[in-house]
């Protein structure tokens, strides 16, 4: 049924901000960018990493209603290589810090922050994405 994930979409008040605040952060410019009806930017889309996820930010005004603008209860972790220094990079960024790093066992290891625009981040060291990379090639 689920077969991976398709798209993660990041609200912003202020999305030509955060367009900023991620392509520098990642490298990285949009690859696919959108206006909204009244000519503003409305959504940005990223394609980072081995398998070409996407990271949609989409202007707050197209939130539906009830959408919190704040940390929720979802994370979505992305894995990095190097995570200590990934957290360091995120926080000099201006990220704030929203769960420390933490070993969880196996070699898994997660932490994640609030980017400047109240979404939660998740990084982690993820053994298992590195095995199926590895079968991959």
């Amino acid at each position: 049924m689920l077969r991976g994930i398709a798209t993660v979409s990041f609200w912003a008040d202020d999305l030509p901000a955060a367009k900023t605040w991620y392509a520098d952060l990642l490298g990285v410019e949009p690859y696919f960018e959108r206006a909204g009806a009244d000519g503003r930017p409305g959504y940005y889309e990223f394609r980072l990493g081995d398998h070409q996820h996407e990271l949609g930010l989409i202007d707050s005004r197209y939130a539906p209603p009830g959408a919190t603008t704040g940390p929720g209860g979802a994370v979505v972790y992305w894995h990095v290589d190097d995570l200590p220094a990934t957290v360091a990079r995120l926080l000099a960024a201006g990220a704030r810090e929203h769960d420390p790093i933490r070993e969880r066992g196996a070699g898994f290891v997660t932490a994640s922050v609030v980017d400047p625009f109240g979404n939660v981040l998740g990084v982690m060291t993820n053994p298992h994405y590195l095995e199926m990379l590895a079968k991959r090639s």
